[in-house]
């Protein structure tokens, strides 16, 4: 017989610690090149990966909700829909 999961779907976790002499890998340096890649960038004010970009988090934000204006977002103009106009 093949065993069904219970009513409320829940299944018990169990924590099994990691060996006291494992460690994790040792983080390896950039590459030169692509240390000279990041300056490069940088000296020409572009976005570098992992670092912190305004520009991004401005325009992944979601827009603003009805009655709130984010900084510079205009609100959204639409006639209420009319009870019974079919739509």
């Amino acid at each position: 017989m093949t065993p069904t999961p219970s009513a409320t779907g829940h299944r018990r976790r169990v924590f099994v610690p990691a060996p006291a002499d494992w460690l994790p890998p040792p983080q390896l340096p950039d590459p030169p090149i692509y240390r000279a890649l990041m300056r490069t960038w940088a000296d020409r004010g572009r976005t570098l990966p992992g670092r912190h970009d305004p520009e991004w988090v401005r325009l992944a934000a979601p827009p603003a909700g009805p009655g709130r204006r984010g900084a510079g977002q205009v609100p959204f103009s639409a006639t209420p829909d009319l009870p019974g106009d079919g739509r």
